[in-house]
C-alpha cells in the first residue's frame, strides 16, 4: 500500500515546506490538507468529533497556497486536499487554482472534495445547506466544463459558464464515467459517511471514496461496489482511500485484505520536532 499523511497546518505547526521534504526523504506517498476558512465563534453546530473544538480548525492553512509550497520542493509527492469545500468556492475560480497546482506539479492532484458540517461557515459563503450536495454536484461539473480539452459551455441549476478558453489543463488524462463519456480534471475522491446518497454521488462524478477514519470498510465497500456497477462504472476504476487513520499493524493488515491500495495516516497538528517524531514511528508501515 501506499502510505500517505495528512495533518492541519495552521500558522503554528510545521511548516509546508519542511513537512513536504521530510514525507519525501523518507518515501511517504503523499500529504493531504483540509481547509477551514473561517469558524464562527458563535456557532450551534456541533463539532464533528464532539466536545469542543480544537483550535487548529480556525487557523488552517489555506491547502492549495501551502500545497505549492510542498510541490516547489518535491518531486514525487502526491498533493490533495482532504476536504476542499467545493459548495464555499466559487468553481471558476477553484478550476483556476486545481488546474494550476496539477500543472505545476506534474500531474500529482488528488481532489478530495465534501459537503462540509459547519452549517454557519457554509452560511457566511451564502450556502444554502439543504441543497449543499446538490451545489456541489453542479460545480464540479462546470469545473469539469472549463478542464475539458475543447472550449464547453456549461448551464447548471446553480451556476453557469460560457464556452470559454481556460488553461492550463489538468495533466492527469480523463477517465471513463460510461462509454465514451469522459470525466476530465485530477483524480477525485468524496469524502463522507457511507450511504445511499453519497455512493450515489462518488459513482456519478468522481474517481473513489476518502472513508473519514477508515471505520466499517468491510460492510460498506460490498455496497460501493453494486452502486459503482449499477452506474455502467470500471469494477477496477473504484479508489477507496481510508482517511486520517490512527494506524496499527492489525488495522493495515485489514486495509491490505480489503485490496485498500492508499491509506492516508493523521498527523498531529504540532510543531515540527513532534511531527517528524511521529513520522518516524509512522516509517514502519511504509
Amino acid at each position: 500500500m501506499r502510505i500517505a499523511t495528512t495533518v492541519f497546518l495552521t500558522d503554528r505547526t510545521i511548516a509546508p515546506v519542511r513537512l513536504a521534504r521530510a514525507l519525501e526523504e523518507r518515501g511517504f506517498s503523499g500529504l493531504y490538507l483540509p481547509e477551514h476558512t473561517h469558524i464562527p465563534v458563535t456557532r450551534d453546530t456541533a463539532a464533528p468529533m464532539g466536545g469542543e473544538l480544537p483550535e487548529m480548525y480556525g487557523r488552517t492553512l489555506d491547502p492549495f497556497v501551502a500545497l505549492g509550497q510542498a510541490s516547489a520542493v518535491t518531486e514525487r509527492l502526491h498533493l490533495g486536499t482532504g476536504i476542499t469545500l467545493v459548495a464555499q468556492r466559487d468553481p471558476i475560480d477553484l478550476a483556476k487554482q486545481v488546474a494550476t497546482l496539477d500543472h505545476l506539479s506534474g500531474g500529482r492532484v488528488t481532489l478530495g472534495i465534501g459537503y462540509g458540517w459547519n452549517v454557519e461557515e457554509a452560511a457566511d459563503h451564502g450556502v444554502e445547506w439543504r441543497t449543499r450536495r446538490e451545489l456541489v454536484r453542479d460545480r464540479m461539473a462546470l469545473m469539469r466544463a472549463l478542464w475539458s480539452p475543447q472550449p464547453t459551455a456549461y448551464v447548471g441549476q446553480f451556476s453557469s459558464v460560457q464556452a470559454s478558453s481556460a488553461y492550463p489543463k489538468p495533466v492527469q488524462p480523463p477517465r471513463e464515467l460510461a462509454p465514451g463519456v469522459p470525466l476530465h480534471g485530477p483524480r477525485t475522491l468524496i469524502g463522507g459517511q457511507a450511504g445511499p446518497k453519497l455512493f450515489a454521488a462518488i459513482a456519478d462524478h468522481s474517481d473513489g471514496w476518502l472513508p473519514i477514519g477508515g471505520g466499517g470498510l468491510t460492510e460498506s465497500l460490498p455496497a460501493l461496489r453494486q452502486v459503482w456497477e449499477t452506474a455502467g462504472r470500471d469494477p477496477k476504476s473504484l479508489q477507496v482511500v481510508p482517511y486520517a487513520v490512527q494506524p496499527t499493524p492489525g488495522k493495515m493488515s485489514h486495509y491490505a485484505d480489503l485490496g485498500i491500495e492508499e491509506v492516508v495516516l493523521q498527523l498531529p497538528s504540532e510543531g515540527e520536532p513532534e511531527v517528524l517524531a511521529v513520522l518516524d514511528d509512522f516509517a514502519r508501515y511504509l
